[in-house]
């Protein structure tokens, strides 16, 4: 309706147009040839809509550089865009009431090349059943990746349905959902281009011994990524674990079990994983000699394992020479210190970054990792008792590639941040953070010793402004943290945005309130400009 209307508007505005100029009378007076072109200019762009003549695949291009607000308020102009903007929209997130079930068939009629789907209810009400997620495997044969979120309603015979609707499946990530082994065997059975996982509160898994192992099936051998988080019977997992011949990486977060035996036969037959995390698990440094097997390891964080012990990262570093990140969350056991610390500088020269948190090093370690480890660019340590002026001397002294630098809640005075005036070449940004001996003035005096660095305050009470270098509002305003991650370090407000958020956030502020067509011709200006140049 708005298309044909618009559509039949135009012609009317042209001929009157032409008539109204036809009739106009030349003026004799002598007239500017910049001030004719901006007059002939502004006649022709009043007279004829360029964007009609935009093809359909332009126009999408054109709004996928919008956000989605922006979007939806563009899919409002006529019945063109209604379409285009539908038929171009990829991503899409429901709220996954039971409510919705009716509505399926119309909305995805409307979008239907959405390839990425989000499926989310709140915890209070009832979401959608197997019936719905049925029609929607249906109605989206091409979707890639899937987000269940509160999902309690899905069962087994919902999963199983949109597995075999839904082979070309890359990545799924369920949480908080009731649906079991079968219907996770389901998916595994018929998606065989699955390449991550992530799985978090899955209650319908069977508690103990008689529960249904879990894999490896056709998904096994596409499977890159492996993320389990809170799960009371993980290791039905086992199974998927070890069977995925080409997995990169395994993250386990707060799953319950001993994991020693676990992890033994998994480091035997996947030896090619790069990056393995453990948090608030029960491993000891039997299942850290395990992982040593996987020889091109090169991230591992260790957060919060008390079992864990400088024995353990010994043989890690012996053997996993290729190591370039490294956290560990002592959870002030002091069971990881200098023994291990000492170790990894030896034997890992490609370290570029390490985080330390309730581990107390001391300088003999530091002067090791800074004197092996050329490429250490970025270093945090929290809540460590024996790092202090001396060893931020040290650091300073030593560290010539370091880049960043986090200290939070260690005994560091104002001495410490002088030498960093004249140490650490390359550094660009420290953030000190509740270390009751440095005070704002010796904040002030270091920005003032490197004007180009950025240090940002945090005393616990309030943040003072980092310097103008820093480029980064969010780093410069206090933040309320969560508090499962207050202790952990912010690395110079690196955020976790793409680059097409950052050009949409730009893009939005420069247009203001301007919506309809004015997005459009204002994107397409930025758009030809950017190519002709």
């Amino acid at each position: 309706m708005g298309q044909s209307a618009s559509a039949a508007a135009i012609p009317s505005r042209r001929e009157s147009n032409r008539d109204s100029h036809r009739s106009k009378p030349k003026s004799t007076a002598a007239i500017c040839p910049m001030e004719a072109d901006d007059e002939s200019s502004e006649i022709v762009n009043a007279a004829y809509d360029f964007i009609s003549d935009l093809p359909d695949e332009c126009l999408a291009c054109i709004f996928q550089s919008l956000g989605s607000r922006d979007r939806k308020q563009c899919s409002l102009v006529c019945l063109r865009w209604l379409r285009i903007e539908g038929q171009s929209r990829h991503r899409l997130s429901l709220d996954a009431k039971s409510d919705l079930l009716p509505f399926i068939p119309s909305l995805f009629s409307r979008f239907d090349a959405v390839t990425k789907l989000a499926l989310k209810c709140d915890r209070r009400a009832v979401s959608i059943g197997d019936e719905a997620l049925a029609l929607i495997s249906l109605r989206c044969r091409n979707l890639t990746r899937l987000k269940l979120r509160a999902c309690r309603e899905l069962t087994d015979a919902g999963m199983s349905s949109f597995a075999k609707n839904c082979k070309a499946l890359k990545k799924l990530s369920c949480g908080s959902c009731t649906f079991g082994a079968k219907g996770m065997n389901a998916v595994l059975d018929n998606c065989s281009a699955l390449e991550e996982l992530s799985v978090k509160r899955l209650r319908g898994i069977t508690d103990g011994a008689a529960g249904e192992p879990i894999g490896p099936g056709v998904a096994a051998s596409s499977l890159k990524t492996i993320c389990l988080k809170e799960l009371y019977n993980g290791q039905c997992f086992g199974p998927l674990i070890m069977g995925a011949k080409n997995l990169r990486t395994l993250k386990l977060f707060r799953c319950s079990g001993d994991w020693d035996k676990l992890l033994q036969v998994i480091a035997e037959r996947v030896t090619s994983m790069v990056e393995i995390h453990l948090e608030k698990l029960q491993v000891s440094d039997v299942g850290l000699a395990a992982i040593s097997n996987c020889l091109d390891l090169e991230i591992l964080h260790l957060v919060k394992t008390p079992e864990c012990t400088n024995v353990g990262l010994v043989s890690v570093a012996q053997r996993c020479k290729l190591l370039r990140k490294l956290h560990i969350d002592g959870w002030k056991a002091n069971r990881v210190g200098d023994e291990g610390l000492v170790a990894v500088a030896m034997s890992c020269p490609n370290l570029q970054e390490l985080v330390l948190i309730g581990v107390n090093p001391t300088r003999v370690s530091l002067e090791t990792l800074a004197s092996n480890c050329p490429n250490l660019e970025r270093l945090a340590l929290c809540g460590s008792d024996t790092v202090g002026d001396v060893e931020i001397s040290c650091i300073a002294a030593k560290c010539v590639a370091l880049k960043k630098l986090c200290i939070k809640s260690c005994p560091v005075s104002d001495i410490g941040l002088e030498a960093l005036a004249s140490g650490c070449p390359n550094m660009v940004k420290v953030k000190l953070k509740k270390c009751r001996g440095v005070t704002a003035e010796g904040a002030d005096w270091l920005r003032a010793s490197r004007p180009a660095l950025a240090v940002n305050l945090d005393t616990g009470e309030t943040i003072q402004d980092a310097s103008a270098s820093d480029g980064g509002a969010n780093d410069n305003n206090a933040v309320e943290l969560p508090a499962a991650l207050a202790i952990q370090p912010v690395f110079l407000g690196i955020a976790s945005s793409s680059s097409t958020g950052r050009s949409t956030t730009s893009f939005k502020s420069r247009l203001g309130l301007l919506t309809g067509r004015n997005f459009v011709v204002c994107a397409l200006r930025r758009w030809s400009s950017r190519n002709n140049s």
